[in-house]
């Protein structure tokens, strides 16, 4: 109170000191901006296979039947590699493009992979019958195929070409538009093969 009454300046140090709150001002955007690349940061650097234009990686996974699916197998054909889980509400909505484009182009050997992430075999079993799926689906134990493809979260797609490049990704649902501007990608390259 002495000091307050004698008009000395108050003490160095508290909160309201305009030396600490700048202080905290500088510090505080670098520790977060610390905390978000050590937990953030690392998952959005997608692996250099992942990325267009680069090989796709590899994939060897077993079906749900316990048949194995290796992507090195279809070398020469076109192929979607679809990440998804049962309760995903947008997986929902694109499995039916999915299954129209797989019959559409059967016959230039389009094949359709679904990779099940975060979820349980019964449940993506069950997807699968209810949703009138024909093609081929593997559980990703351990999330490596996710972790090798860079996924972020279910749904996320793949096409690759019959030279085994990825030349699209799509993260998030597919809309026909989308489906189709991607599937012109290698199935036109798949159909110039044959010229």
């Amino acid at each position: 109170m002495a000091a307050a009454a004698t008009g000395a300046p108050p003490a160095v140090g508290g909160w309201r000191d305009p030396r600490v709150r700048l202080l905290i001002a500088a510090v505080l955007p670098l520790v977060l901006l610390v905390a978000w690349a050590v937990t953030v940061g690392p998952r959005l650097a997608a692996p250099a296979g992942a990325r267009v234009g680069s090989p796709a990686p590899e994939l060897a996974l077993a079906d749900l039947e316990g048949n194995p699916i290796r992507l090195a197998d279809l070398r020469g054909r076109p192929v979607i590699v679809n990440f998804w889980a049962s309760w995903c509400g947008p997986c929902v909505e694109e499995f039916p493009l999915l299954e129209q484009a797989r019959r559409r182009h059967a016959a230039g050997g389009l094949t359709v992979i679904g990779v099940v992430v975060r979820d349980s075999s019964e449940a993506a079993r069950d997807f699968m019958s209810r949703m009138g799926a024909e093609w081929q689906a593997a559980m990703d134990p351990g999330e490596r195929a996710a972790d090798r493809y860079g996924i972020f979260g279910p749904p996320e797609t793949f096409f690759i070409d019959a030279d085994g490049t990825v030349v699209a990704r799509q993260i998030g649902q597919l809309s026909p538009a989308d489906l189709e501007r991607h599937l012109a990608k290698i199935t036109g390259k798949e159909e110039s093969h044959g010229d």
